[in-house]
């Protein structure tokens, strides 16, 4: 005999319930949004919204693009509690300049380590840190150990594509976000408010 809806959804309440139950520990957490699909910088900054309706302090470094006429920057800086600091010289291919690319990164890590040292801020957004690795201008096991070292309570988002084995194994939550389909690909350039 088939449950009802309301059995299965009982069932499924107490199912749900248990593991709230279990779930004690009360810590930050390393969220990566990797893969090729959009979205990854977009969901990270739906959470700097979140934490910011909390009362959360948030910092936001980026680490590739160069650009500081997005609509996520425009809005975010005007909030109290986030700070934002462009650290790119742009996508690789435009700046096609390695060392160039590798010390502002390094510049861009400078500032990321003096967020994920202070424990005033409640979440730091790294966003494109995968490409640092990807290129070769951080060392991985030192950014691991940075964020290892953080403030107990201090939530990190960690954004780009090809994140390495090492930074998932590290992560409490790993988003790996898919592409099936993409406007640019049918000749749609990247429009304000929806792309940037």
């Amino acid at each position: 005999m088939a449950l009802s809806h309301e059995e299965r959804m009982q069932k499924k309440k107490a199912v749900v319930d248990e593991k709230i139950a279990a779930a004690r520990q009360e810590r930050g957490v390393l969220l990566v949004n990797t893969g090729n699909g959009k979205g990854k910088s977009s969901a990270a900054f739906g959470v700097v919204a979140r934490a910011l309706g909390h009362g959360l302090k948030v910092a936001v470094v980026q680490f590739v693009k160069g650009r500081s006429d997005t609509g996520e920057e425009a809005f975010f800086r005007r909030q109290p509690g986030v700070r934002w600091h462009v650290g790119g010289e742009g996508f690789t291919w435009e700046t096609q300049d390695k060392e160039k690319d590798a010390r502002a990164a390094q510049a861009a890590w400078g500032q990321a380590c003096a967020y994920l040292a202070d424990p005033e801020v409640g979440l730091v957004v790294l966003d494109e840190l995968t490409y640092a690795f990807k290129y070769g201008w951080l060392e991985l096991d030192e950014v691991l150990q940075r964020l290892a070292a953080r403030p107990t309570l201090q939530h990190v988002v960690i954004t780009g594509r090809g994140a390495p084995e090492a930074l998932r194994a590290a992560a409490d939550t790993v988003s790996d976000i898919g592409n099936e389909k993409h406007a640019f690909k049918a000749g749609v350039k990247a429009m304000p408010g929806l792309d940037y």
